[in-house]
């Protein structure tokens, strides 16, 4: 991808921003273990920054944290939704190699009363640095799950996945979290609940008159167990059209419930706040930090210079909360449902493999070691974060699994011309929509596509009719053979080739289903954590401070802690 191409292209997707920034040790320069700092930030997109050719919308801050290091102009998420996206950032492995992507749920953890997230025996790169002596902190969103069997084992809790601290939500900042807006998932949600409550109502009803009037003979354990089954649907209806704020909208402190429901009119201030504070405590290193922001939404953005000095510490943190000015702009395009990409670009958030929903701005800045205002047209991958911090830090990957990141550090030192990858694939749910072919040898940039989401209205680009793209069945268009773009010259997918205008067409569809094979041979069945029994609303696993069901708290300013 060209530089020029970025104005054009322009791509806007959830997927994740992610600025990465590694720094020396505060008092010298080990560059063997230099303290790290991740940020992260959810549903911006290629096109949405000044430096990654946004002329629209202002974003100084940024721009100057571009100039100061390197922008990655072919930078991949893993996933084009944030949860299977998060899986693979933190594991450095394809989301469906851990269970986190789904063949018929919804693809995200839906609730924090639910029992699916990143399971126990996957080795997050917080749990590698933690071995070899870091302090690791996340401080803002999770969303990757919170308990399995109980509401006390945080068996999926980010403590329990190298982290030594946490400060955050564990879910993620749906409309539900905002008073002034309309539902976004509970909305879907009451309808499918009352539909089976009042279906399971009509069989009971059905069962007793029978078994009364003698039509027929059943036991009272089965009609017991049916109207069980209704009560629990008629809960988790009331639940999600009254509830659902309260009870997924939360903020920890490591296990400890301190706000529920939160309150996001200060939260971005607060998770600043908190990241200086960790840097203030663990600067002699060495430490990993990662700072996730919620959503960019009105009401979160806040002004560094409230802060002080103690701002020059944590540099970029804030980026103005990723530039306030940017936060307004975003929102009223959420609002009014528009694709986050620019009017040439392909898909978005949620739309399989599409560039518009996997292709992110990132920005390594590492003074002194990583070139200053350079830029870096490599295909890399955010699943390239975790051998690459490894590497930093002197840990071993695990060598019983496969790592599909690589270690990019001689990429971004400029000790090496190519990335480490030649094929990437690009997943809806478990679903294999499309892939990338990266020839080292000629620079070409190839993408096929073997299916792709139907937008409805056709033509909308977009799905909102019936909610988040589908990944398989009527859902999607397969294409026999499949659709072929050359990414250097149309990174915007905009013109598919022909096996008549490419002579090479058969060629290259031929050498990358070839790669399928062999990928698909690496792939082997795990249990699904975003299954609809995984996602679905379970009363003993909900968080709750206070007397269930009436869960609130307020403790940010109490010392006393409220246990989960």
């Amino acid at each position: 991808l060209r530089p020029s191409a970025g104005k054009a292209k322009a791509l806007c997707s959830l997927a994740i921003l992610l600025f990465s920034f590694v720094f020396p040790q505060t008092y010298g320069r080990n560059v063997s273990r230099p303290n790290i700092l991740l940020i992260m930030a959810d549903d911006l997109g290629y096109g949405d920054l000044g430096c990654f050719g946004n002329d629209t919308i202002r974003t100084p801050n940024t721009d100057q944290l571009a100039k100061e290091g390197m922008r990655l102009t072919h930078h991949i998420a893993a996933a084009s939704l944030c949860t299977p996206s998060r899986a693979a950032f933190l594991t450095g492995r394809y989301p469906i190699r851990s269970g986190m992507e789904s063949r018929g749920g919804p693809r995200v953890i839906l609730r924090t009363g639910s029992s699916g997230g990143l399971p126990a025996n996957e080795t997050t790169f917080a749990k590698l640095l933690q071995q070899q002596g870091y302090t690791t902190g996340l401080i803002g969103k999770w969303h990757l799950g919170m308990n399995c069997e109980s509401r006390n084992d945080h068996c999926h809790h980010p403590l329990n996945h190298g982290f030594d601290s946490f400060y955050g939500t564990p879910f993620t900042l749906v409309n539900e979290c905002q008073p002034s807006k309309d539902p976004e998932i509970s909305s879907a949600l009451q309808a499918t609940y009352w539909f089976y409550t009042q279906i399971i109502a009509f069989l009971a009803f059905t069962l007793l008159l029978g078994k009364m009037i003698g039509l027929f003979s059943v036991k009272w354990k089965i009609i017991a167990f049916v109207i069980l089954s209704g009560i629990l649907f008629f809960i988790s209806w009331f639940s999600n059209y009254g509830f659902a704020r309260y009870w997924n909208c939360i903020m920890l402190r490591d296990y400890i419930i301190t706000e529920q429901p939160i309150k996001l009119e200060n939260a971005a201030s607060r998770i600043v706040k908190e990241s200086i504070s960790f840097i203030e405590r663990n600067k002699q290193g060495p430490f990993l930090l990662f700072v996730s922001f919620l959503h960019l939404t009105e009401g979160s953005s806040v002004d560094p210079s409230c802060f002080g000095t103690s701002i020059s510490i944590l540099y970029g943190v804030t980026i103005k909360t990723a530039d306030s000015q940017l936060h307004k702009w975003i929102l009223q395009r959420q609002q009014n449902h528009q694709r986050l990409n620019s009017s040439t670009g392909q898909g978005g958030k949620g739309m399989g493999g599409w560039e518009g929903g996997i292709r992110v701005p990132g920005i390594v800045r590492w003074p002194g070691m990583v070139p200053a205002n350079t830029l870096l047209d490599e295909p890399i991958s955010l699943m390239d974060i975790y051998p690459t911090v490894a590497h930093l830090a002197g840990a071993s990957v695990p060598q019983d699994r496969i790592i599909d990141g690589k270690n990019q550090i001689a990429l971004l030192l400029g000790a090496a011309q190519h990335s480490e990858h030649e094929f990437m694939f690009h997943y809806c749910g478990v679903y294999l929509h499309a892939v990338r072919w990266y020839q080292k040898e000629t620079g070409a940039l190839w993408k096929v596509h073997y299916m792709t989401p139907t937008f409805e209205p056709e033509g909308a680009g977009a799905c909102y009719t019936k909610g988040l793209c589908g990944c398989a069945g009527e859902m999607v268009t397969n294409y026999n053979p499949p659709l072929l773009f050359d990414l250097l010259h149309d990174p915007s997918e905009a013109n598919p080739l022909s096996p008549t205008a490419e002579p090479l067409f058969n060629t290259i569809v031929s050498h990358i289903e070839k790669a399928v094979v062999e990928h698909r041979k690496t792939v082997a069945p795990v249990p699904e954590q975003l299954n609809v029994d995984n996602t679905v609303w379970k009363p003993w696993l909900q968080p709750c401070c206070g007397t269930f069901p009436f869960c609130w708290c307020d403790d940010e300013s109490s010392s006393d802690p409220i246990i989960v």
